[in-house]
């Protein structure tokens, strides 16, 4: 079945303490599509600029998302600049220019509308929230976000939080939005308003996923050398929820087993800049290492 991913498609310039890119492909879409793609088809619905570089375009392409919901606009393409810490887990935010995602009001085509399973990448709540009223009743909707909407536009978010099955959010912003200190007590905040599951995510430490019967850990896969941390959450989320389309039911045991394909794929995305590493991963990749946690995870009970 088919995955809608909702969210932006970038040009970045990323410093880390090792080496730095200028103008590499990214934005969430850009890398929750690549992941997903892995699994299931992928519609991408998004916006850029005339002066989006060609062979980008071209990769997209070539991809074959499906594309008629990325919207060309006159202007240039919403560019993000960051700077990492030496430990690759904190960096520092250089620069945001939204350039046409400021204007961004999403139209999507005929048929995106019914895609069973929905991914609301992070980007401007408002787009979430107009994106989701063109949809009609998907079988799952995953909502990311981050401390700038939680900070700007808590009130958008809580309304896109009330409508979707499933938030992504990392351990700072869950503490940030629900005023908690312990995740479990912030973890369950947020779902009295409605999602019926939540992730939390805690970059190389690994993901929770906690709903209203239980909790379910998946840790980071150990990796000697993080080149580029930047949308390792995206390629996650567009794992986990690739793998649930492919799968085309939800089930405890499914949403389980989707955690660790998430872990892995996002293992594969910090392992080069952009989107370098994740676009030659193969599903035998994916095989392989899915059983490496397996072995690394297991352990025996008392009884």
């Amino acid at each position: 079945m088919s995955l809608l991913i909702v969210g932006t498609v970038a040009t970045d310039d990323i410093v880390t303490p090792f080496a730095s890119v200028e103008g590499v492909l990214g934005g969430s879409a850009v890398y929750a599509a690549t992941a997903g793609s892995l699994y299931c088809p992928v519609q991408i619905v998004g916006v850029i600029g005339e002066d989006f570089p060609e062979s980008y375009l071209a990769y997209l392409q070539e991809r074959e998302f499906d594309l008629e919901g990325l919207e060309v606009q006159a202007g240039k393409t919403f560019h993000w600049a960051g700077k990492y810490h030496f430990d690759m887990n904190t960096r520092d935010t250089l620069a945001t220019e939204l350039n046409v995602l400021a204007s961004f009001d999403p139209t999507l085509p005929a048929g995106y509308g019914s895609t069973p399973y929905v991914f609301l990448a992070n980007v401007d709540p408002v787009v979430q929230l107009r994106a989701l009223d063109q949809m009609k009743k998907p079988r799952m909707t995953v909502l990311d976000t981050m401390n700038y909407w939680i900070e700007t536009q808590r009130e958008d978010l809580t309304a896109v939080v009330r409508r979707t099955d499933l938030v992504m959010i990392n351990d700072e912003e869950l503490r940030q939005y629900t005023q908690e200190h312990s995740l479990l007590r912030a973890a369950r905040a947020m779902l009295a308003l409605g999602p019926r599951a939540l992730i939390v995510k805690k970059g190389e430490h690994g993901a929770a996923l906690v709903t209203q019967e239980g909790y379910y850990y998946a840790p980071g896969y150990p990796l000697e050398d993080v080149v580029d941390p930047t949308g390792a959450g995206d390629s996650f989320a567009g794992g986990f929820l690739g793998y649930i389309a492919q799968q085309g039911h939800v089930s405890a045991r499914e949403l389980h087993r989707a955690l660790i394909h998430g872990s892995v794929v996002a293992s594969f995305t910090v392992e080069a800049f952009s989107i370098d590493r994740l676009k030659d991963v193969t599903a035998a990749d994916i095989r392989a290492r899915y059983r490496e946690f397996a072995a690394f995870t297991h352990f025996e009970s008392l009884d």
